[in-house]
């Protein structure tokens, strides 16, 4: 799902601690003591490689713009009136983000930048190019240990994988829309989007993919086309003639084809696949458990399955990494992973499409036991980046 503003369905979610609800209704993070343990722990190493970002709605001060390469924490404040969101790009790719940041909070988010010229973007309301500062980072290229090498080698596989499984799901769901077989189409949707909710963060970074693939109808900006699968969702769900898509259907299996053949080029650190595992879990709690992900069609937890699982492999690969540098980590993640696959589980139906039920017949009060597990496991989550990178 692309960077965007959001319009959500608001649910009660009176437990959400590390998540709250802001004057727009958005899901938006709040300061939780996670993050002020992340940014505490480490002490001198942290405090070190700290720099201040301040995201107000006019302007995107960051404290230093000349950094040393490797490992730094942008330390975001929010200052502004709007959600917001902050991007590090290199070129037109995204190094690092994250969305969701209420006013008035603070999010850190460690990367781990190359030598080389970055820009840092802000995005109050989340919508548009942002407000850019640019910033250089000089020497200090860092080198993997083996088993961080290992993390990287093993996630970098994964990802294949997913996109390559992609690849014949969507051939069958735009042969089927191209021979008007909609009922065929329609079991073929959902089934077909599971290994993109897996490996999204990584398909994000190349930046032009996500919004041609993923892009929502409410979520369009101005001059936006709507295009990808969730344009396929709405023509098999509302009786649209399915022959004005396949052009659209067309477009979608060559990106996923696309996106198969550019992750061998992907740049995938420690660090990034620990934010990525955050920014998955991010995807479940704004678009999946408020049920606007998938409009139509109503296959949410299918999404939300994907978006776990991809989560939970990121942490299994780093799990060496980080039981060096953060035990307890670990040992938490592990106990909050299982309650949120437990959790998920009484949905799976094996005779739908996709494995899970539709989520309007989920009740209010399931969703809020849904966001009550997301919830405790987002708070650990986010020290998985950090951890990675060994500033626990």
């Amino acid at each position: 799902m692309p960077s965007r503003a959001r319009a959500l369905v608001v649910l009660p979610l009176a437990s959400l601690a590390a998540l709250s609800l802001s004057s727009c209704g958005a899901l938006v993070d709040a300061p939780s003591s996670s993050s002020s343990a992340a940014a505490s722990a480490g002490a001198s190493d942290a405090a070190a490689a700290s720099v201040a970002i301040n995201a107000s709605d006019s302007a995107c001060q960051v404290a230093k713009t000349d950094l040393p390469g490797g490992v730094t924490t942008f330390s975001i404040t929010n200052t502004g009136s709007q959600v917001t969101e902050v991007y590090v790009y290199d070129g037109d790719r995204i190094v690092t983000e994250k969305e969701n940041i209420g006013p008035g909070t603070s999010y850190d988010l460690t990367v781990d930048l190359t030598e080389g010229k970055y820009q840092v973007a802000c995005k109050p309301g989340m919508v548009g190019d942002g407000i850019r500062q640019a910033i250089a980072v000089t020497g200090g290229t860092s080198q993997l240990t083996a088993a961080e090498q290992t993390a990287v080698d093993a996630y970098r596989s994964y990802v294949q994988q997913q996109a390559d499984a992609t690849v014949p799901l969507v051939q069958q769901l735009r042969d089927a829309i191209a021979s008007g077989d909609r009922a065929k189409a329609q079991s073929l949707y959902a089934p077909s989007r599971v290994g993109w909710e897996s490996v999204e963060p990584v398909a994000e970074s190349f930046g032009d993919l996500d919004p041609r693939m993923d892009v929502r109808e409410a979520d369009l900006e101005a001059g936006q086309q709507f295009t990808g699968w969730h344009r396929l969702e709405k023509a098999l769900w509302t009786g649209e003639d399915l022959a004005t898509v396949v052009p659209v259907a067309d477009q979608l299996l060559a990106d996923v084809k696309e996106l198969s053949q550019r992750v061998p080029n992907a740049a995938i650190t420690p660090t990034s696949i620990g934010n990525g595992a955050k920014e998955l879990l991010d995807e479940v709690a704004t678009g999946k458990i408020t049920g606007e992900e998938e409009a139509f069609s109503h296959t949410d937890l299918v999404d939300f399955k994907g978006n776990v699982d991809g989560a939970q492999k990121a942490f299994e690969v780093l799990t060496p990494v980080v039981q060096a540098n953060d035990p307890k980590l670990v040992t938490e993640l592990t106990t909050q992973f299982a309650a949120v696959q437990a959790a998920l589980a009484p949905y799976a139906d094996a005779e739908v499409p996709g494995g899970y039920v539709s989520y309007d017949t989920v009740t209010a009060d399931q969703r809020r036991e849904l966001a009550r597990v997301v919830d405790a496991l987002s708070e650990p989550l986010s020290q998985l980046g950090a951890a990675a990178a060994g500033q626990a």
